[in-house]
């Protein structure tokens, strides 16, 4: 058994337990010590019960202030110093900035996970291109450390923007897809005769990046045809992105009925084992955990054609591409599948067997341990 501590951290708490618990798992039996740190909020109290150190740290992913800004670095270093993990492994843009940094005078090792290149690097308005040319010269600078750094990307099309834009060495950046699906909670459902409407899920955060606009847009055209659909959208909006809906959007998708809003929805299995199938419209992704827990269960999908988005579904193997920001589009690919049960079966069973073969938990989380004993190699007798 190995030993040794390793501090998580991240933008929020629910992303820990709801991306991140399965590596914290591992890292436990394995003997490491796990130490969680996000800011507070509805998870933590799930975490400790299952017997994890969560230590709040509370900031926003937003946060432009500068004295604000130099206080979390200032706390970060001083939780560092405190704690002395033997790695730092960071989520999100914010996380990865000041967690390197903070990192540096203790020599700490760290590890980087790009989940998704996110708004700053999506948008195209004039505030957002400002803030990518200082995210990427703060990217040069914290993935400086070859000896001390690794940084994870879940897909192809990331990990070339950054080495190629010069934003991280190639030996240092390795890839591995997503955070794995648990493919025994994420099981098929047992096979029944299709029920009319049809149900269609779409299960994520109400940003604008992930193509909601469109999806309704594309609920308007079908019901203009008479398809025997039932639109779906579970998933809330996040005060932390400057794409989220607004509380006034939301409630005009929900007054103008084309689509059936059901807000957060905590039993994932449930919700998609209720679908026939599953719909990520997204402008870009990492390798987004909702299409594969949905192939997991032998749902077919449909998604842009965008990096991310690619890196689970093959377009007529386990599900259909469009081109992204196209409703006519997706609403054609829509209708495709719901006016074919045989199409959705076989899509299914596909989505299915690629999950198991490439995309199964433990073949991530090996993965992921694999680049920590890079940076930290520990032995049997390390205390």
């Amino acid at each position: 058994m190995t030993s040794g501590r390793v501090m998580l951290f991240a933008n929020t708490d629910w992303y820990l337990y709801n991306f991140r618990l399965n590596l914290a798992c591992r890292l436990k039996d394995c003997g490491y010590e796990v130490i969680l740190v996000s800011p507070d909020g509805r998870y933590r109290e799930r975490l400790l019960a299952l017997g994890f150190r969560h230590i709040p740290l509370n900031f926003t992913a937003r946060g432009t202030n500068p004295f604000q800004e130099l206080r979390l670095l200032w706390r970060l270093l001083v939780l560092l110093r405190k704690e002395r993990p033997d790695l730092l492994h960071n989520f999100t843009i914010k996380c990865m900035l000041y967690g390197s940094l903070a990192a540096w005078p203790g020599r700490i090792p760290v590890v980087n996970s790009v989940t998704g290149l996110g708004y700053v690097f999506i948008d195209s308005g004039i505030r957002s291109r400002l803030m990518r040319f200082v995210v990427r010269k703060f990217y040069r600078l914290v993935f400086a450390r070859k000896s001390m750094t690794r940084v994870v990307f879940q897909n192809v099309d990331d990990l070339e923007y950054f080495v190629d834009s010069g934003m991280v060495c190639r030996e240092t950046a390795r890839l591995i897809p997503g955070s794995g699906v648990d493919c025994r909670k994420f099981q098929p459902p047992a096979p029944i005769d299709p029920v009319l409407p049809l149900r269609v899920l779409f299960a994520s955060r109400m940003l604008r990046e992930k193509g909601v606009f469109e999806l309704v847009a594309a609920a308007r055209i079908l019901k203009d045809r008479n398809i025997p659909l039932q639109v779906v959208f579970a998933g809330e909006s996040s005060m932390n992105d400057p794409t989220s809906l607004t509380p006034e959007e939301i409630a005009e998708i929900k007054c103008e009925g084309v689509v059936d809003y059901l807000g957060y929805v905590d039993d994932m299995p449930r919700l998609i084992g209720s679908c026939d199938l599953v719909v990520l419209p997204s402008y870009r992704e990492g390798l987004p955990k909702i299409l594969l827990e949905a192939a997991a269960m032998g749902k077919p999908l449909i998604a842009s054609d965008v990096p991310g988005c690619r890196g689970i579904v093959r377009h007529e193997v386990n599900g259909l591409l469009v081109p992204a920001r196209d409703e006519q589009a997706l609403a054609a690919a829509i209708e495709t599948l719901a006016l074919d049960d045989q199409l959705r079966r076989t899509y299914g069973h596909a989505g299915r067997q690629l999950v198991l073969q490439q995309f199964e938990e433990s073949r991530v989380l090996d993965s992921t341990l694999a680049v920590y004993q890079e940076l930290a190699p520990v032995t049997d007798d390390q205390a």
